[in-house]
């Protein structure tokens, strides 16, 4: 009766880990796409300000007439901006927070924004 039960016990253990995947090796890496050109090559890049590193806000919450608090995320305000660089010798493409746009007129140019940031504008 007992090797009965255990022999039950076994079969079930296997059958739910196999069920749940247990054993499955889980892949680490993306897998590699050969480049292509168009749309389909576009990567999607994180809302985030190339200059300050500002991101979006998901602590924020609305609270609701019933008193209900629904979670919300506060967007960054973000813009694509040409800056000419005098360092590199040409314009430089951002996505820049509105923000990060006074900063670099605050700082009267890219390339004294980007140095007291610590910003490599040759990626860019």
């Amino acid at each position: 009766m007992k090797s009965g039960l255990s022999l039950v016990l076994l079969a079930l253990i296997v059958a739910s880990a196999a069920a749940f995947g247990v054993y499955t090796p889980v892949q680490t890496r993306a897998p590699v796409a050969a480049a292509r050109n168009g749309a389909s090559s576009m990567t999607m890049r994180a809302r985030v300000c190339d200059l300050l590193g500002k991101k979006p806000n998901r602590q924020a919450r609305v609270v609701t007439f019933s008193h209900k608090r629904i979670k919300k995320v506060q967007e960054v305000n973000l813009q694509w901006k040409r800056f000419y660089s005098d360092d590199l010798g040409r314009k430089v493409r951002l996505r820049l927070s509105t923000k990060g746009i006074k900063t670099v007129n605050k700082y009267g140019g890219i390339d004294a924004a980007a140095k007291k940031f610590d910003v490599d504008l040759s990626k860019f």
